[in-house]
């Protein structure tokens, strides 16, 4: 808090929800593990049940709406002072009875409003006018505009202004009729939203080329035309005092656990925050283990791979305003298939599924291993070799720790560029930067040849990993693992390996375990765990899973392997 003067802390926890010593009403803050409350140096207490978040509620929550126009249209225009983008409008929508429209500009369809409901409102008050003598008629008796006036699916009323405002807010609009202690709100969702695309971080050879967008009905609606049951089950709830985000669970009722079902709900119920801005949010306030660098949820942008996990018996996360979907519970092996790998026949995909485990190894241990064969194991190595790396080090002033930390934390650093970069220029200052900063480091003798190939490879094999969340997990276990290599050896290498499987299986996502297949072990999990089955030998789902419904295809399916047919 340096910098802040006693009047600006002040106004920093009455905005945020902070409680600072002396300074007005103390409320709650959120972190991943508990509600905490804040003191001067003292040990975070949890909080009570109840205490206030954020703002205060304002007066006009409890407030009725009225018969009186007048004074709806005042409250609603308090409400929404100094709001630019609130729409406010008066119509006749009959003789001598006025309305009034309000509604957010830019997150609602413009076309639907003049056409559905503004067009066929000013002709039925013409058609009035047309008559002899003219029709009047008192509001209460009118007949309410959703069956008569506005052509629209989405309608609902509402006497509270706490539920109006909050509708607005989620683009409906309201409709206040004079003489009405009630309002009329149509949900006409639009706004300019990026369409369905190819999702760039989840690329495939083979497979559907669409993927989530920002909007949550168009995400949940793409996996509905995936999964056409009514057992796939979409639960809404809505989250943050302020941004009031809306988030779905999706599952399939029958194969996902209840009692797993239930923790997802509940974790996501006991949520108090302000704001909620994207499902990365949602991640680290559930997960089970908020400081272990292993991801224990897995985001995806791809609606076939969320199908995928839901027939398997997990739970779908969606969240408003994000193309990134949340899949719980997650393995350590879900981490390292891809989408491609049930698309292509079983021989290809366990192929690359091998080469992904072993470039896995590359990318964890490669520098780790170099520094302590090079510094402490020079006699593991070949004559012929260890005479190579001996003459390209021999003009290297540092030693190989020092030298493998400044390769590794430049190829990160060019890394990091290329994605912040346009990318019309990112990948290519990354390429040549590793190019043309390696080959001037080697000439001015700072690192060795065979350093500049290590850390080359261990990129490389970094880029083999599905997952971006996993990937960075192992670029980060890289760097310990280096320093234990060069501090003691190869033994240092093994107690870093003893760590992370000690680590890991004591991991768990929503009390799933992480290494589940393996430990514990599950002998049916095993067709698609390290290799893939074919998919006619694929008839169970995880036995860690789905408990409840584990047969996923009938004993004999077609492409089984008859006894009487040879290959």
């Amino acid at each position: 808090m340096k910098g802040y003067t006693p009047h600006n802390l002040s106004n920093f926890g009455t905005a945020y929800g902070v409680n600072i010593p002396g300074n007005g009403p103390e409320y709650e803050v959120i972190t991943p593990m508990n509600r905490l409350k804040l003191g001067s140096g003292k040990a975070a207490e949890a909080l009570p049940s109840g205490t206030k978040l954020g703002l205060p509620s304002p007066s006009w929550e409890k407030l009725s709406i009225t018969t009186s126009l007048d004074q709806n249209i005042q409250t609603i225009k308090d409400i929404f002072k100094d709001c630019s983008d609130i729409i406010f409008r008066t119509i006749e929508i009959a003789p001598d009875i006025k309305a009034f429209i309000t509604y957010v500009e830019g997150v609602v369809t413009s076309e639907e409003l003049q056409s559905h409901m503004l067009e066929p409102i000013i002709e039925a008050y013409v058609r009035m006018l047309n008559t002899d003598p003219v029709e009047r008629i008192e509001a209460s008796k009118l007949e309410p505009i959703e069956n008569t006036r506005v052509s629209l699916s989405q309608v609902k009323c509402s006497s509270q202004w706490v539920d109006v405002v909050e509708d607005i807010m989620n683009s409906s609009v309201a409709v206040f009729v004079d003489g009405l202690s009630k309002v009329y709100l149509f949900n006409i969702k639009g706004g300019i939203r990026r369409s369905v695309a190819e999702p760039e971080t989840e690329s495939l050879i083979r497979g559907p080329r669409e993927g989530f967008t920002e909007m949550l009905r168009t995400n949940t609606a793409m996996v509905r035309f995936k999964i056409k049951t009514p057992n796939l089950k979409m639960y809404s709830m809505v989250i943050g005092t302020e941004t009031k985000t809306d988030i779905v669970v999706s599952y399939i009722e029958g194969l996902a656990d209840p009692k797993m079902v239930n923790d997802v709900k509940k974790r996501l119920k006991d949520i108090k925050i302000d704001g909620i801005l994207e499902s990365g949010y949602i991640e680290e306030l559930i997960e089970d283990h908020p400081y272990s660098p292993f991801p224990q949820m897995q985001y995806t942008e791809r609606p076939d791979s969320v199908a995928a996990q839901l027939l398997e018996g997990r739970c779908a996360i969606f969240v408003d305003g994000t193309p990134f979907v949340l899949v719980v519970p997650v393995t350590f092996f879900q981490l390292m298939q891809a989408g491609e790998d049930y698309y292509e026949r079983f021989f290809i995909s366990n192929f690359i599924r091998w080469i992904r485990y072993f470039f896995l190894m590359v990318a964890l241990f490669l520098p780790a291993l170099y520094i302590a064969v090079t510094t402490y194991h020079q006699d593991m190595l070949p004559t012929k070799l260890l005479l190579s790396i001996a003459a390209a080090r021999e003009a290297i002033p540092f030693p190989a720790l020092v030298e493998a930390l400044m390769m590794e934390i430049s190829f990160e650093a060019l890394r990091e560029a290329g994605i912040r970069l346009p990318k019309s220029v990112g990948q290519a200052v990354s390429i040549l930067g590793a190019l043309v900063i390696g080959q001037a480091a080697v000439q001015a003798g700072i690192v060795s040849a065979p350093m500049v190939i290590i850390v080359s490879l261990t990129g490389i094999a970094s880029f083999t990993i599905p997952h971006y969340s996993l990937a960075i997990t192992i670029r980060l276990l890289r760097f310990p693992l280096m320093l234990l290599a060069g501090v003691l050896g190869l033994f240092g290498i093994l107690l870093g390996i003893t760590w992370v499987l000690v680590h890991v299986t004591q991991l768990t996502s929503f009390g799933v375990p992480y290494m589940s297949g393996v430990s514990p072990f599950y002998g049916t999990d095993h067709k698609d765990i390290f290799s893939r089955a074919p998919w006619w030998k694929m008839k169970e789902r995880p036995a860690w899973l789905s408990k409840h419904n584990q047969v996923r295809a009938k004993p004999e399916i077609n492409g089984t392997p008859k006894k009487d047919k040879v290959w």
